[in-house]
């Protein structure tokens, strides 16, 4: 699959490396875990996460710059994404979210795409609201050990493929 500047091609068990190096960067993972994940955390939870989830790596050109998914339950799927702080603020997480979400729609016959991430995220938002997705709700969970910003909770955005154009 490509966009205008991305190749996503199909995440596999041979791009663990690529995981480690992306996962184990605590910018990267700072509202998702607040720290980077160890090669055994990626090897053994995080890439068979993301391999039973449809992923997709990012390149521009030959440079990897992240990934990004669909994790389907039913009818919906959450739309999900992490890319390098190099790609960050370039828009590559807004055109590969825009292109899993017709992807979605056309494609897999979606009825709902969803993400969420915590409120204080302006990034990871807008990515959402670029990709089409409009806010839904705020709410809280309960955190053994929360991360900077938890206390104004998580935030949900969705496309209905009624609203998508």
């Amino acid at each position: 699959m490509e966009t205008a500047r991305l190749r996503l091609r199909p995440l596999t068990p041979d791009d663990l490396e690529q995981l480690v190096a992306l996962h184990g960067d605590p910018q990267v993972m700072s509202f998702i875990t607040g720290a980077g994940e160890t090669r055994e955390v990626v090897e053994t939870q995080s890439l068979p996460d993301l391999l039973a989830r449809r992923t997709w790596l990012l390149f521009e050109t030959e440079t990897f710059v992240g990934w990004a998914s669909l994790r389907l339950e039913g009818d919906e799927a959450e739309l999900g994404y992490r890319l390098t702080p190099a790609a960050w603020g370039r828009g590559y997480a807004s055109e590969a979210a825009r292109a899993l979400v017709a992807l979605g729609f056309r494609q897999l016959g979606l009825a709902r795409i969803w993400g969420q991430t915590m409120a204080v995220n302006v990034g990871s938002r807008r990515v959402m609201e670029k990709a089409g997705l409009t806010y839904v709700r705020t709410f809280h969970l309960a955190w053994d050990d929360p991360l900077p910003g938890a206390e104004q909770g998580e935030v949900e955005y969705a496309l209905l493929r009624a609203d998508w154009r």
